[in-house]
This record gives C-alpha cells, structure tokens and sequence, in this order.
C-alpha cells in the first residue's frame, strides 16, 4: 500500500488513497443495504422504464385504431383528402421514432419522441373536427366503435403519462440526492437522470372526441 512522510506527517499514496476510498464506499454501502437503500436506484429505475413501457403501449393502440378510422371517414368525407394525408403521416412519423427504456434519458431522442406524438394529436384532432360536416358520418356505427376506442385509448394516454411522470421523479430525486447519488456513482454507473413529459396546452386532461 504505503505511505510518505510529509512535514504534517504520516500520508498515504495515491493508490492507498483510492483504496482507502474504495474500502470506505464498500462499508458504506454495506451498512446501507441493511435499509434497502442499496437497491432503492434499480428499483425505482425499473418501476420508471415499467411505466414508460406503458407509455409506448397505450400510444400504440392509438397509431392502430387511426388506419380504421380514416378508411372509416374515408368512405364519408373523400374531398377532405387534406386532413386525411395529413393524419396518416403524421402517425408515420409518430410511429418512426422510437425512445425505448434504454434511451428514456437521452433529450434530444424523447423531444423528438414527444413533438411527433403531440403532432399526431394535432393531426387527429383536425380530422375529428371535420367529421360535424357529415351527419350521417356521426351516426355510423363502426365509427360509434372507433370514436369510443378512441376517446379510452386518449384516456389511458393521459394515465399513463401521469403515472410515468410520477415514476421518473422518484428515480431522478433518487439519483440526484444523497445518498442516492454516491450509490448510483459507485455501484449503478448507466443510471442517468430520465426524461419527462413537457406541459402542453390543456395537457391535464384528454382530446375532447365526442359528438
């Protein structure tokens, strides 16, 4: 190990030092994991990426209900071709860009993740709006179905937005407070703060899609 004699006395070396260090985290982690809070980082890091999962779920039921839907309104409305393009390529887009569990924490990738989404919403909801031109378009009874599919699908968005935002600021306080933050620095490197939903307009509640 060794040691050099200094005019203060006695001082270990460098690598004495780390191991020192090293020695004191292991002992301080040891007394932690009595607690749990040894494991409290991956737990709540896998309850976040759980509810992000959720997340992607719920999004994607809504991108397979919208082909329905347009060829639904299609048969009704053709000379809203506009409206029509325009919300099965924004779900294109939506469907393009993916932010899985292992990338939730990178910025850029979740922005995006979330602009191409909140433009499908848009998208949607234009289309939604044209279908009060067409009487006999409301009382279809596939579209009864599919505006009922949908108005749960945009509800269950919304819960599952809520319980990942709630999720995730379990894990980032954890991993930004001590002693959460000495152990994900020594014992859970890949554990990085994770992105969270940004407010939007009237994002508190889902599209209103009645009629």
């Amino acid at each position: 190990m060794g040691t050099t004699l200094s005019a203060g006395g006695w001082r270990p070396t460098s690598a004495a030092a780390r191991l020192l260090g090293v020695l004191s985290v292991i002992l301080v982690a040891a007394g932690l994991s009595g607690c749990g809070a040894i494991n409290q980082v991956p737990t709540l890091q896998e309850q976040a990426k759980s509810a992000w999962s959720e997340v992607q779920n719920q999004y994607q039921r809504r991108a397979d209900l919208i082909p329905n839907l347009v060829e639904t309104v299609k048969g009704y409305a053709q000379q809203e071709k506009d409206v029509l393009i325009g919300v099965t390529e924004a779900r294109a887009k939506a469907s393009s860009v993916k932010v899985d569990a292992s990338t939730v924490s990178d910025p850029q990738k979740f922005k995006e993740y979330q602009d191409a989404q909140n433009q499908l919403s848009g998208a949607l909801g234009r289309l939604l709006v044209t279908v009060e031109k067409y009487p006999d378009l409301k009382s279809n009874q596939n579209f009864l179905a599919l505006q009922s599919q949908l108005e749960g699908t945009e509800n269950r968005i919304a819960v599952a937005r809520r319980d990942y935002i709630t999720a995730v600021q379990a894990y980032n306080t954890e991993v930004r407070t001590i002693p959460g933050r000495w152990i994900a620095a020594f014992l859970y490197p890949d554990a990085k703060p994770m992105e969270t939903f940004t407010a939007t307009p009237n994002a508190d509640r889902p599209p209103n899609v009645k009629f």
